[in-house]
């Protein structure tokens, strides 16, 4: 396997540190009447919300730590799900400006998770005496 690149290894920490941190943030702000009245204008129900969230946050921290063992699909499916969920919320949010944010920040890590140096990193190396 080849070195971790420098971006790699600053994504998937942010990623993981990130993720605890809004599964911790998210616990907490469930009973928020603030976090309540915003989640009932958008059009997916409530439950529908949270299970996304939730659902969410696990693939991204799953992702994290497997990004730091190069796992080549732990970067498809951060950014898949990533993609997915910014479609979802462009569709149903009713404060579209909102998702902006989400996507710039996507399509850095997205650039730099497939860069050369990444993609070295995540391709599999295959040892001389098993060809």
């Amino acid at each position: 396997m080849a070195t971790r690149p420098t971006s790699v290894n600053i994504i998937s920490w942010f990623i993981i540190v990130t993720s605890v941190l809004s599964l911790g943030s998210a616990y907490y702000s469930l009973n928020n009447p603030l976090t309540q009245e915003l989640m009932a204008k958008n059009l997916l129900p409530i439950p529908v919300q949270y299970v996304q969230m939730f659902v969410g946050l696990v693939i991204s921290l799953v992702a994290g730590i497997a990004m730091r063992q190069g796992h080549n699909w732990s970067r498809l499916v951060y950014v898949g799900w990533s993609v997915i969920g910014l479609v979802i919320a462009l569709v149903t949010s009713p404060i579209k400006v909102a998702v902006i944010p989400g996507a710039v920040v996507l399509a850095v890590i997205a650039y730099f998770l497939f860069r050369p140096s990444a993609n070295a990193y995540f391709t599999p190396r295959v040892a001389a005496n098993d060809a």
